[in-house]
């Protein structure tokens, strides 16, 4: 094999599908499919002990589904791309398979030439997703990028109350929170009560405890 090899392997239940995909990549020049897997365990078995540069991987499979498989490679050689290949155009699919790290989502009606393209570019460090699911794909990024920006909107807390909880998460009392916000006790206490309220929390340890483990506060 030369140094540009694309080495792939195949994932999926139907050995059909497997010698299909197979016929198609040996007609082209520098693909190699070095292994075939017929469920997610065998995936990640030769994922584990194959050098492999791309992964076509199926979503419905038996014992170990694709988007179990694909968490645990990506967990593994995160330098692998993962193309899902799958019958489904449904968002639901798309987006947990995103957030498994995948480079590519191509459904299996796609053309032969497509599908090449997709792994090529894949190869070369760039991802792919079916035009009819860009929109979606955006529109989900943008929610979540502005949940991540604002995330107190959701739980309904004012600025300060989110300076006051801040400050609960790095261990100071309220003696020291008022210094440092140049407020009284008092207004740390009301602030408290509220911040306890909104969170549905009995205590400061867990109104600290939630606030980390929602991102509520950067310490």
């Amino acid at each position: 094999m030369t140094d540009n090899e694309i080495k792939v392997l195949i994932a999926d239940d139907h050995a059909l599908m497997r010698e299909g995909l197979i016929k198609i990549l040996s007609m082209e020049p520098n693909i190699t499919v070095v292994g075939e897997a017929e469920d997610g365990q065998q995936a990640v078995e030769l994922a584990r002990t194959s050098d492999v540069n791309i992964i076509l991987m199926d979503i419905n499979m038996p014992n170990v589904n694709g988007i179990e498989a694909t968490k645990i490679i990506k967990n593994e050689k995160p330098e692998v791309g993962v193309i899902a290949l799958t019958i489904h155009d449904q968002e639901d699919y798309l987006f947990e398979m995103i957030r498994c790290g995948i480079s590519g989502y191509v459904l299996k009606d796609v053309s032969a030439d497509e599908l090449i393209n997709t792994i090529r570019g894949v190869a070369a460090g760039q991802s792919f997703v079916p035009p009819s699911l860009l929109a979606k794909v955006f529109k989900e990024f943008n929610r979540l990028a502005e949940q991540r920006e604002q995330p107190h909107r959701q739980y309904g807390l004012t600025s300060r109350e989110l300076e006051v909880l801040t400050e609960i998460a790095r261990g100071l009392s309220n003696k020291e929170i008022a210094k440092k916000l140049f407020i009284s006790e008092k207004t740390v206490k009301n602030h408290l009560t509220n911040i306890f309220q909104k969170l549905e929390v009995h205590d400061r340890t867990q109104a600290a405890l939630f606030a980390i483990k929602n991102n509520l506060v950067d310490i």
